[in-house]
């Protein structure tokens, strides 16, 4: 059957395959297929199944349909309408019920690193803009569950939050479309109460700036490794854009 590259990837890549999605596997994979069992034993429609491995050895998963942005500049208006955040923090609401009690096989490996333990779920991690799919203006559900791994809820919730609201540097979510900074807290108090968050909205935004702060120290490390994918990403100056959000979120109201 035709291959058909799919949009984004900065990590990795992937094509589609009629409704299957292959992807290059890696010592991770087993892991997040175990996972992604788990999803699809609970009834939960958003996340693509596993379904093994094809002859050359790819991950072979089903096919999310609907729209996706990738690396659109600007974003779609509809990304940062009020009825798309809510969606996205009920889709993270029902995913971190769904994995409540999933645990991990023995002896897993991340691709991001760390161990479960009692306390911990597996979080999707990057569920941000450019790894949802969207089906007349519903929200299908995450992709690229690669970098998967334990973490509280509310590490997995900052990052949505971060890309979402957004969260991110003004300079960045500008070219993404976004200009309305003035809505940003009613927006990320929107977003936390459908999800659910009990805390305060300063305590999240804690959560956030440590969550970032995390990602840039982690591609910075992954570049001086030799990863190519991140020496990349540090190229682009993504670690300097997310240390600009940092110093930009010690500043938003709280």
């Amino acid at each position: 059957m035709t291959e058909q590259r799919l949009e984004g990837g900065n990590v990795g890549g992937a094509v589609r395959v009629g409704d299957t999605v292959r992807r290059a596997a890696g010592p991770w994979t087993p892991a997040v297929h175990a996972l992604l069992e788990h999803l699809a034993g609970k009834g939960f429609p958003g996340a693509p199944r596993p379904l093994g491995y094809d002859e050359q050895g790819r991950e072979v998963l089903t096919f999310l349909d609907g729209e996706t942005v990738g690396t659109r500049r600007p974003r779609p208006a509809w990304v940062f309408a009020d009825d798309t955040l809510e969606q996205v923090a009920r889709w993270m609401c029902a995913y971190h019920r769904a994995v409540a009690d999933f645990v991990p096989p023995s002896g897993a490996v991340w691709r991001g690193g760390g161990s479960w333990s009692p306390g911990l779920i597996i979080a999707h991690n990057d569920a941000a803009t450019y790894n949802a799919a969207w089906h007349r203006g519903r929200l299908t559900g995450f992709f690229d569950w690669d970098f998967a791994g334990p973490a509280t809820p509310e590490w997995d919730l900052a990052l949505a939050a971060f890309s979402w609201v957004p969260l991110h540097t003004r300079s960045v979510v500008a070219a993404e479309g976004f200009t309305d900074f003035a809505a940003r807290p009613r927006r990320l108090e929107r977003f936390l109460r459908t999800y659910g968050w009990q805390a305060t909205t300063g305590e999240f935004l804690d959560v956030v700036g440590a969550r970032v702060r995390s990602q840039a120290d982690s591609i910075r490390e992954l570049a001086a490794s030799g990863d190519e994918a991140f020496v990349r990403l540090l190229g682009q100056g993504i670690p300097d854009d997310l240390d600009q959000a940092v110093a930009e979120l010690a500043t938003f109201p709280r």
